[in-house]
């Protein structure tokens, strides 16, 4: 998946997170509470972690091909892979909140 792509899909689940934080059609807030931090907080959470890992897995490509002791290649191969399918997960979950949001906003009140 190319960088772009990816920017691309941040940029949207963070639309949606900072949607489902705000005041509803009625003016009211909804409270979206999970835990502590509600939905809008664990979806800008688990966006972090996404970032975290893709972070990682650069720094340590980067390690690896300026020869760093110590950086094994399976290590990065296993960071790559590991922000591969967190990115891929986060793409999954930002379709099914797009579908979500489109089925609520189609519904006959």
């Amino acid at each position: 998946m190319s960088s772009p792509a990816l920017a691309s899909a941040l940029a949207q689940m963070q639309s949606l997170a900072t949607q489902a934080g705000g005041d509803a059609a009625s003016g009211q807030r909804v409270d979206t509470a999970v835990g502590n931090g509600g939905f809008a907080g664990e979806l800008q959470a688990s966006i972090q972690r996404i970032n975290d890992l893709k972070l990682q897995a650069g720094d340590s490509m980067r390690a690896f091909q300026s020869g760093e002791p110590g950086v094994e290649l399976d290590d990065v191969m296993v960071d790559m892979q590991k922000a591969s399918v967190a990115s891929e997960m986060g793409i999954q979950v930002r379709n099914r909140l797009v579908t979500a949001y489109k089925d609520v906003m189609n519904m006959q009140v």
